[in-house]
Order: C-alpha cells, then sequence, then structure tokens
C-alpha cells in the first residue's frame, strides 16, 4: 500500500491545515501491522499461582502490554517525524496533487542527511524520492565547505531549513549538468523544496547494488570505467564529485552509475582540485584491495590552466601519472 495512503485527512485534504506536525504522521498498513503486533502479548512461560487475584494479573498485563506499545510507538513515530514534518508532507503532497508523483512507498535508503523512498510517477515509471532531513545538522557543520565558494549559490541561508532546500537544489542542479553532459548519473526529475525527485536505478523496486556489493570481474576493467567517469565528469560537466567512494557507485547493468551529487562542486570552486585527488584516492584505495595497479592520483594543470593531464589520454582535463 502506498504510503501517502496512509495520510490522514487532515493530510490528504489540501484545504484543510493540520495544526501540529503529529497530526499529519503517515499511517501504512505495515504500521499498524506493527501496533498489532505490539499488542499481542505472548503467554507467560510460568503461569500465577491460583493464589493471585486474577484482576491483579490483567493489570499487571495490561500495565506491560501499555508500556511495550509507548516504548514502540516512541521509537516508531520519532523515526517517522524526522523526516515527515509538516512542511515536508505538505510538499510531497503538492507533487501527489499536481501529478508530479502518483505514489510513495517505502524507504529503501536511510542516511544521515536524507532517506530515499521508493515512488512510481504517473505513466508508472518506477522513481527515487530522496528527502532532506531538515533537522539534521550536518549541513550546517560538515556541508558549507561545498557551497562557499560555488558561484551559483552566493547567498548562503542562515536558517537551517532554507539550507538543506538550497542542498536539494544544489544537487539537483549538479544532476542536471552531469545528465545534459552524457555522464551516468540517476536522472534528475524534479525539486522542492527539500524533496527531490530522480530517475530510478534498479527494477520492481529494488536498488541496484553499490560497488562495494558487487563481486567485479575484470576489476581492472572497472576501474579504468570509472576514472574515464571522474574523467568526463569534469571535462564535460565541469563537475568534481566531492564525496566519491565505493558507496556512492551503482552497478546495474554492467556500467557505474555515479550518485550522491548534493556535495559535487563546479571545477571553479577554490576546494576542486583537492576534492578531486581525494575522490581518486578513495577508488584507488578500494581497487588496490582488489589488487588492480592503480594510477597515481598526483595531478597538475595543463599550460592554460583548463584542466588536468594524463597518460589515460591526450586530451586536456585527464589525470597525470607521475
Amino acid at each position: 500500500m502506498p504510503l501517502w495512503l496512509g495520510l490522514n485527512e487532515a493530510c490528504r485534504n489540501p484545504n484543510m491545515r493540520p495544526t501540529s506536525d503529529v497530526a499529519c504522521v503517515p499511517k501504512t498498513n505495515r504500521f499498524v501491522q506493527q501496533i498489532s503486533s505490539w499488542l499481542s502479548i505472548e503467554k507467560p512461560g510460568v503461569s500465577l499461582s491460583d493464589k493471585v487475584d486474577e484482576n491483579v494479573r490483567r493489570r499487571e498485563v495490561r500495565y506491560d502490554r501499555e508500556r511495550r506499545v509507548r516504548i514502540k510507538w516512541s521509537e516508531d513515530t520519532e523515526s517517522l517525524e524526522e523526516v515527515f514534518d509538516r512542511r515536508t508532507i505538505m510538499t510531497v503532497l503538492k507533487m501527489l496533487n499536481t501529478g508530479i508523483l502518483k505514489e510513495l512507498h517505502g524507504a529503501m535508503k536511510s542516511g544521515k542527511e536524507s532517506k530515499i523512498y521508493h515512488g512510481i510517477a504517473p505513466k508508472g515509471e518506477e522513481v527515487a524520492v530522496k528527502i532532506f532531513l531538515t533537522t539534521s545538522n550536518i549541513f550546517r557543520h560538515g556541508r558549507l565547505k561545498y557551497i562557499r565558494g560555488d558561484p551559483r549559490f552566493k547567498d548562503i541561508p542562515h536558517d537551517t531549513t532554507s539550507l538543506v532546500d538550497q542542498w536539494a537544489s544544489k544537487e539537483y542542479k549538479n544532476l542536471e549538468l552531469a545528465d545534459h553532459a552524457g555522464i551516468s548519473v540517476p536522472k534528475p526529475i524534479h525539486v522542492e523544496k527539500n524533496v527531490l525527485i530522480l530517475g530510478f536505478i534498479g527494477k520492481d523496486g529494488v536498488p541496484a547494488p553499490v560497488l562495494r556489493e558487487v563481486r567485479l570481474q575484470a576489476a581492472t576493467d572497472w576501474y579504468k570505467k570509472i576514472i574515464e567517469l571522474i574523467k568526463q565528469l569534469y571535462d564535460k560537466a565541469k563537475l568534481v564529485h566531492g564525496d566519491l567512494s565505493e558507496y556512492n557507485i551503482m552497478i546495474p547493468d554492467g556500467y557505474p552509475v555515479l550518485i550522491d551529487f548534493g556535495q559535487a562542486v563546479t571545477t571553479e570552486h577554490p576546494e576542486a582540485r583537492a576534492f578531486l585527488e581525494r575522490d581518486i584516492e578513495n577508488i584507488n584505495h578500494y581497487f588496490e584491495g582488489l589488487n588492480v595497479r592503480t594510477q597515481s592520483p598526483a595531478i597538475r594543470h595543463d599550460d592554460d590552466n583548463r584542466g588536468y593531464c594524463s597518460d589515460f589520454s591526450d586530451k586536456p582535463c585527464c589525470f597525470s601519472d607521475e
């Protein structure tokens, strides 16, 4: 059952404005089933003495049941409310009402800064719905370095919510640049506030594995493919990923797909070179563990300061093997 169908009437009806975040907590069949399971109390292994009053036993069972429900409900609603605050729910509902999104299903991936859900677009195609957490402090403390120096984002918001919105917009714009340049990335479909809709990499609700989860055949060839992708990203899209590793490269059908572009910076960013070196070092470290002979991450600019040079190609914007 789609997650959005579980929203209560105050949330489904755009004319009714909920008075609190709790009023809009999504409730799915799975959620109801979980609650039902918590209410099912197994019989104690040791029977109570016949001398114990039946009312006392019932009160003990009821107290234990209520305590367990309170704990479980607190844990799950806290997790839900971390993502689906009132503002996020209204954003998702707007996408549903305007035909951008048809259905929102269960979570596929959870991280410190976002959660990714499986969704269905109006024509039936699968999509990934990435919801950035407006309650996460990681954007304020760990992500500003990727925004400062980016000529596209000169004004940095002071409040976390606006900063998260800008981060979602940044990832969308980065993916647009990469997609238009022909780089293998999830197709950006729509962004609004802290909600980003992307093309789904996978099939039937199951996301493709990431590099770390795949046993590679011909690892050297895969290494060259990924280095070539990094090179093309710089040369054609004028971007540096900035946080590339074996955890954000998906392997759907024999080719690599780069994901997680929120921190990607343009080649004009003052830290672009340092971020690029780190990306190469991360990939080298992973493939060295697979006994692949890697290229040195040493990088130098060409004479016109337009890019990086390498023995992988005689064209500008490659990596050097010094």
